[in-house]
């Protein structure tokens, strides 16, 4: 079984459909929200889903993502951000890995929503670089037996780039595999900040982790909505 693992903080906007679009998924899952203290409806979505188990953390994904993980009972743990929609019949398709012992984590290629063309160019250098790094990001449904989650500890509790250091850790054992379709990723948010202003952001926290930097001010990584 899979246990879909989604974070949420204030995502009234995107969370229905990317539960909609969940749930009509073939395949023996479970899914479980964890949310980090939204002010908006949230939490009220959920709650009108019996099929979604609700449970509360400290906001962080991090944080949220690994109390997901202790509750759930999956043998595989795909984490879902929750402005991200699964390709048609990636549960299903995760079901039959599961004996599969050569198969221990992986993700899916991404693309954003839109016809933007810089979009398309982004998801089309990120799954490059995913290809060639192995490193996947939290926006491509990351999946990992739990089993070898619990060996790893988790996602380190740190406030920026949790995926970027759990898949250097991954990295080191197993090498995670990369799924097709892609899964689509909302664009919303890239749209609002602009384009490239969210490539340097990305970047910049990119740059700080693997330098040892400081990063700047919080309102330079403020959430949008």
């Amino acid at each position: 079984m899979i246990s879909v693992i989604i974070p949420t903080l204030n995502e009234e906007k995107a969370l229905p459909d990317t539960l909609r679009h969940l749930l009509g998924q073939a395949g023996d899952f479970e899914v479980i929200v964890v949310d980090g203290g939204s002010v908006d409806h949230t939490v009220e979505i959920v709650r009108g889903e019996p099929r979604v188990r609700l449970l509360t953390a400290s906001k962080g994904r991090a944080s949220q993502m690994n109390t997901g993980a202790r509750h759930a009972t999956g043998d595989w743990l795909l984490f879902l951000h929750a402005d991200t929609l699964l390709p048609e019949g990636a549960l299903a398709r995760l079901n039959s890995l599961e004996t599969d012992a050569t198969v221990q984590a992986g993700g899916f290629l991404h693309r954003f929503s839109g016809t933007d063309w810089q979009l398309r160019m982004l998801s089309y250098f990120n799954n490059v670089r995913c290809r060639w790094s192995k490193i996947i990001y939290g926006d491509q449904a990351m999946f990992v037996r739990r089993t070898l989650f619990e060996r790893l500890s988790g996602f380190p509790n740190k406030s920026r780039l949790e995926d970027v250091l759990f898949s250097r850790k991954l990295v080191r054992i197993v090498t995670p595999v990369l799924l097709a379709p892609p899964v689509v990723t909302d664009s919303r948010k890239f749209v609002q900040m602009g384009i490239w202003r969210s490539v340097f952001r990305a970047s910049f926290i990119l740059l700080s982790i693997e330098l040892g930097l400081p990063l700047v001010s919080p309102a330079f990584f403020r959430d949008i909505r």
